[in-house]
């Protein structure tokens, strides 16, 4: 560590060996998104759920997910149009603090967007996850992400809900579900009108066949819906960038 207060990145190169540099360096050159975990995700006994993996329809590959927390906020960037990759835990930063004590922190999560800045970012399942601790190191991180132009955020859990809405599309987010040749086109015209979700459905054909194409133009943000209320068979869809007027003040 250097002696200044710097900041230092730590992380495994393409071949698997660990490497440690400057991180303003680091960041400018190194794409975490292709990297693997520095470092495990801990298995907690009792927990009802581990680490495991999610396949990221932004990059047609695997994201390693330490909680269900975590998992909850990849479905919400992988939704995001303006994110380009994703990783879970590619990089260790090191610093010292005033006592000159050498501290690390491994952020869960990664994500890369378009104008090429990034996110780093913890999912707590509540505000008090990690303690102090947490605390102090969210401090640290987000100056560490403001020093190269990125960002750091504790990410709150999701609306039950919005959550429940966004699993329920997320089985239907590879690309297999926009099915026949024709049919995603004809989807996207059955509700240039907003209309009521099964009565645009049934419009272009089969429910059976045409539905798995409405959830995944709907994750895809080509539909859209008020995802902070059930999703049923009456919820009013509309075309990319509509907003239901009748939606709940405060809704996302």
């Amino acid at each position: 560590m250097a002696q200044d207060g710097g900041f230092e990145a730590v992380f495994l190169d393409p071949v698997g060996q660990t490497v440690q540099q400057r991180w303003a360096d680091a960041a400018l050159a190194v794409a975490f998104e292709d990297l693997p975990p520095v470092s495990a995700f801990p298995v907690v006994p009792g927990r009802r759920w581990g680490p495991g993996l999610w396949w990221s329809a932004t990059t047609g590959r695997h994201v390693a997910a330490g909680s269900n927390a975590m998992r909850t906020q990849l479905m919400v960037l992988d939704r995001d149009p303006d994110v380009t990759g994703l990783a879970g835990r590619p990089v260790r930063l090191l610093w010292r603090n005033p006592r000159g004590q050498v501290r690390s922190w491994v952020p869960q999560l990664f994500a890369r967007r378009a104008d090429g800045t990034a996110l780093l970012a913890d999912c707590p399942g509540h505000p008090d996850a990690g303690g102090e601790r947490a605390v102090k190191a969210a401090e640290a991180v987000a100056q560490a992400c403001a020093d190269v132009g990125w960002t750091y955020r504790r990410i709150p859990p999701l609306d039950d809900v919005l959550a429940a809405n966004l699993k329920w599309l997320a089985g239907y987010r590879h690309p297999r579900n926009a099915g026949r040749p024709g049919l995603m086109a004809a989807v996207v015209e059955a509700f240039t009108r907003p209309r009521p979700l099964l009565e645009g459905t049934e419009a272009v054909g089969d429910p059976i066949e045409v539905l798995p194409c409405v959830f995944h133009a709907l994750w895809h943000g080509r539909l859209m819906a008020d995802l902070d209320t059930p999703l049923h068979e009456r919820i009013l869809v509309g075309p990319q960038g509509w907003s239901d007027p009748g939606r709940k003040e405060g809704a996302r």
